[in-house]
């Protein structure tokens, strides 16, 4: 399941028309650690079968990058019906991953940045 790619321009009309959670991913073509995630999504699909999964190039889209206070990358958002509910903390690790995202979706909606 490849990571669907995400513009400034489009960002915000896209996540608004996406129903259930969606999990957007800052990253940047030198980063070792969005590399890594993006393989352990790759690779564990069927843990995230239930999310749509947004890739936003951090270097190129530098807008939201600090619309978001993106400052280390791999960085991670989550989205309930398009709206921003919190960032998401996790290791680039499977089963960790998933239980940083259902612990998230339990837990009340933050203020977006």
């Amino acid at each position: 399941m490849p990571l669907a790619p995400l513009e400034q321009f489009e960002f915000h009309h896209v996540l608004d028309a996406t129903p259930g959670a969606s999990l957007v991913i800052f990253t940047g073509p030198g980063c070792g650690a969005c590399r890594r995630l993006k393989a352990v999504l790759a690779a564990e699909e069927r843990l995230f079968a239930d999310l749509h999964l947004f890739e936003v190039d951090a270097q190129r889209d530098m807008a939201l990058t600090r619309e978001f206070g993106v400052f280390h990358l791999p960085a991670m958002f989550l989205f309930r019906a398009g709206e921003f509910h919190c960032e998401v903390h996790s290791e680039a690790e499977a089963v960790r991953l998933r239980a940083a995202v259902d612990a998230a979706l339990t837990a009340p909606a933050q203020e977006a940045p």
